[in-house]
């Protein structure tokens, strides 16, 4: 199980990259250290995989454009596919430890069509009501998935059989979240134009936030008025478009400090931010600290 504690992304897009995953095996197990991610937060992105995770210690909030979930020490759930969402840790006394699955559905439904795919995979997989199943304790069939999910980061790959009992493994447990999800599924909510056309202007941030950006460009990266542009980033991340540029320019200035010695001037432009004192400025409000003792302080981490 790998240790990690921060996110990485495909090129010019919010979809998380998965270095470590095989094309003849799409699986990873990760041991997710939350209080060392930089800010204590995993920024909005997507992943084609599903995220199947537990709680080991600690608090942790998902949010979705659907709303926001608590999940605390001994909770879990599913993140399904391609959907948006943000994670951040609660701070307390105890580490913020997440353990996940994440693993592309093909591990599962085999070749493309298949007949698993069409009667298992694809009804919750292309469902969109179903962002996110909650698992908590004090249910019992949510109660079983869970020991189910704990149970299967004890496999070794190094033991024989290996790859054949940890996908028996997810199999049951995705039939038994299908099972659990059957009331969502009724709920026939139709897919949402938005999630596709936020996805488009957040690529387009990604690739331009170091430049001036105006509303009308970006809404014209998704084909949109610049009323709907802002319609679109309140219903899907309840936040204006120039909340979420600042906020990633701001996330970016976090990252180059954290893994960098650039200057402050060279951060600040390269971020988009204008001049190191605007910098200065705008990063104590977003941070509460100087850009410098954020960086002694991700520096001096132990990672």
């Amino acid at each position: 199980m790998n240790n990690i504690h921060h996110i990485e992304f495909h090129t010019g897009s919010k979809e998380e990259l998965f270095p470590d995953f095989s094309v003849d095996f799409p699986y990873i197990a990760s041991r997710a250290e939350l209080d060392k991610y930089a800010g204590q937060f995993v920024p909005w992105h997507w992943h084609k995989a599903v995220e199947l995770f537990y709680m080991k210690s600690g608090s942790l909030e998902y949010h979705t454009p659907g709303g926001k979930l608590l999940f605390s020490a001994g909770s879990g759930g599913l993140v399904n596919s391609n959907v948006l969402h943000m994670t951040r840790a609660v701070p307390q006394t105890s580490e913020n430890i997440q353990l996940l699955h994440i693993f592309d559905l093909s591990l599962l439904s085999g070749e493309p069509g298949s007949r698993i795919e069409k009667k298992y995979i694809t009804p919750i997989a292309a469902a969109p009501q179903i962002e996110l199943i909650p698992l908590f304790p004090g249910n019992a069939a949510q109660e079983t998935i869970l020991k189910r999910i704990t149970e299967a980061f004890r496999f070794s790959s190094e033991e024989f059989g290996y790859e054949m009992k940890l996908r028996e493994a997810l199999s049951e447990i995705w039939l038994m979240l299908f099972e659990l999800s059957r009331p969502m599924l009724e709920n026939g909510r139709t897919h949402s134009k938005s999630n596709d056309k936020i996805k488009l202007m957040m690529i387009y941030i990604h690739e331009h936030f170091a430049e001036k950006l105006s509303i009308a460009e970006l809404a014209a990266s998704a084909f949109l008025s610049q009323r709907e542009c802002f319609r679109v980033f309140r219903e899907c991340l309840n936040m204006t478009p120039v909340e979420y540029l600042n906020a990633y320019r701001l996330q970016a200035a976090c990252r180059m400090l954290a893994r960098g010695t650039e200057p402050m001037t060279v951060i600040s432009h390269a971020c988009g931010l204008g001049s190191s004192s605007y910098f200065g400025k705008v990063f104590r409000e977003y941070a509460h600290c100087t850009p410098s003792e954020y960086r002694k302080r991700w520096q001096n981490c132990d990672t």
